[in-house]
């Protein structure tokens, strides 16, 4: 299956970065907001690039596109706690657009990792 190395997967890249930003962020907040919106947004992140990887390496197709559905469920997640972060003035307006641009980019990069995967997996299936 593997055309190329994780490393080298582009929306696997993004989604790592994206993650160590978040970390950066929630790491300078006080102990409630970590404690409530900042342990779950950095979860939500970190499962995003997580997920990704679980299906890279999993033998079939189908199971990496799986993967990859629960990464799409993290994006969505991620986008949420985001939101809250704005709303409760823990991210200013401007971190909140940068952070949300990038969800935006690595959720249009795994939507066509999925597409591409998914024709790979048609190519798979052999007539009997």
């Amino acid at each position: 299956m593997s055309y190329f190395n994780l490393e080298e997967l582009e929306v696997y890249q993004l989604a790592e970065s994206f993650s160590d930003e978040i970390w950066v962020a929630v790491a300078c907040w006080d102990y409630f907001a970590k404690d409530t919106v900042g342990k779950q947004m950095v979860r939500s992140a970190d499962s995003i690039s997580a997920n990704i990887a679980e299906g890279y390496g999993r033998y079939h197709y189908k199971e990496n596109r799986n993967f990859c559905y629960f990464s799409r469920g993290s994006i969505i997640e991620t986008k949420g706690w985001l939101k809250k972060s704005r709303n409760r003035s823990l991210i200013t307006e401007e971190e909140f657009s940068e952070l949300f641009e990038k969800l935006q980019a690595i959720h249009l990069k795994l939507n066509a990792y999925m597409k591409f995967i998914g024709k790979a997996a048609k190519s798979e299936i052999k007539p009997d």
